[in-house]
């Protein structure tokens, strides 16, 4: 162990990474597994305070860590300012440590002591933690509160036709999903095609009265744009990562983002305040743009949710097996990045679900996404993803199905938000014990359908 006691951190961090394709492909990954397990031994011995004094990425290069250090919260940090990265773990694992006690000492926790202390710890580690941390968030629906697993409706497709776009809707609803948002990945960037289904989904939440949001998943630039002409924007979406320049690979930056954030509250369209953005992000982000400053993709990925929290998000996601094997090779990785996603989004705070999800070119298949589901709904997850038949025909890609949410529910005797619960059963979907009733051929849903 000897040999790592001079390392940088940012060495130091990327060999005790557990093993992933993309920190190989960026050359970052430790060597053998002796190299991997001294690193982590290291790792576990280092100062939590170190971390505020040696900048993974250089403070005057990098406004994403400007951020994190100027928004570092002293007081909050101080309960754990002694603690080494291995005292942390012991913390945190705790019974004395609770969801209150962990959602005081989020501000003091930077996204790369939650990456460091993520590295030394087991699965079962990584989920027990997770667990204890409860993130809220309002919108028209309650998601992330205990005992409930939400999920976003996901109705893509691809050449954008509303006629497929209302069908799947209509699917997702009849199955309980979409009391997270009714999210589409948009095929165009056409202003009058994006315009359209804002103001579809729009008409759908308000004719039937359903308490849930929509979404646009489109840049930032042109939901800005579709505020302008006064269309009805719920949320403002953006794909965010951990570093500047990365970010500015995605054609954003931190003072765009305010301004999307400051434009979307103008609209007034949250009944509770100002949770109005919704970000997506994942592992590998940085290093596909070539802006990873030599820093494991892990990391960065928390580095992400850095950024994310500075704006108070309604909804935050890591689409964790998205970027393809180039990154997480196989089931193995994605379940790990699953879960390491997950635990540090929880302890920095924020209100976190996961695409449970992989490219067909991967070395994994459903039965690995049905482990991470389970897992990650075990955790407490704020929500996952509702796709029609878990393929998403626009994207590509494979994800989570409107009945695997139904699985998770059933299994972990797990309900939808609140309102959208009782939504459910005002308008005869599901009963009172929340199982769902077949339609009726004239059930007022099924009438919107061409």
């Amino acid at each position: 162990m000897s040999r790592w006691s001079h390392s940088d951190l940012k060495t130091l961090m990327a060999k005790a990474s557990p093993l992933r394709s993309g920190d190989q492909l960026a050359g970052l990954a430790a060597q053998s597994a002796e190299e991997s397990i001294t690193a982590r031994m290291a790792l576990a011995d280092q100062p939590l305070s170190r971390f505020l004094n040696e900048p993974l990425i250089a403070y005057e290069q990098d406004e994403v860590t400007r951020l994190i250090i100027d928004s570092h919260d002293m007081a909050a940090f101080a309960p754990i300012s002694s603690l080494s990265v291995g005292g942390f773990r012991d913390w945190l694992l705790s019974d004395a440590v609770d969801g209150a006690v962990l959602a005081a000492v989020a501000p003091g926790v930077t996204p790369e002591m939650a990456a460091a202390v993520s590295k030394i710890m087991r699965n079962q580690d990584l989920i027990l933690v997770a667990a204890k941390i409860r993130v809220a968030t309002r919108f028209r629906s309650t998601v992330g509160l205990k005992g409930r697993l939400s999920s976003r409706l996901q109705p893509n497709h691809p050449t954008d036709d509303p006629s497929g776009i209302l069908a799947s809707m209509v699917d997702g609803l009849l199955l309980g999903s979409g009391d997270a948002v009714i999210g589409v990945n948009p095929a165009s960037d056409n202003l009058q095609v994006l315009g359209g289904l804002v103001e579809m989904m729009a008409d759908v939440i308000h004719r039937f009265e359903i308490p849930t949001q929509s979404c646009v998943l489109t840049h930032v630039t042109s939901s800005l744009a579709l505020i302008e002409q006064g269309r009805p924007v719920d949320l403002v979406f953006q794909s965010i990562a951990g570093t500047e320049g990365a970010n500015a690979a995605f054609g954003v930056n931190l003072n765009l983002l305010r301004d999307a954030q400051q434009a979307a509250q103008s609209l007034g369209r949250n009944p509770h305040g100002g949770q109005v953005m919704y970000f997506e992000t994942g592992q590998g982000t940085a290093l596909s743009s070539g802006a990873h400053h030599g820093v494991d993709q892990q990391t960065l990925e928390a580095r992400a949710y850095g950024v994310a929290r500075a704006f108070d998000p309604f909804l935050v996601n890591t689409v964790v097996g998205f970027i393809g094997p180039e990154y997480l090779f196989d089931g193995k990785q994605i379940i790990r990045a699953g879960l390491e996603d997950h635990f540090c989004g929880k302890l920095l705070g924020l209100p976190i679900g996961c695409d449970v999800c992989y490219t067909n070119h991967a070395e994994a298949d459903q039965d690995d996404m049905d482990v991470l589901l389970t897992l990650l709904a075990a955790a407490g997850v704020n929500f996952i993803m509702g796709v029609p038949g878990a393929d998403d025909i626009m994207l590509n890609y494979q994800s989570t199905s409107f009945h695997d949410t139904l699985y998770a529910r059933r299994l972990l005797n797990l309900r939808p938000a609140p309102e959208f619960e009782a939504w459910l059963e005002a308008v005869g979907i599901a009963d009172a014990q929340g199982l769902l009733r077949t339609p009726e051929p004239k059930h007022p849903l099924l009438q919107v359908l061409p």
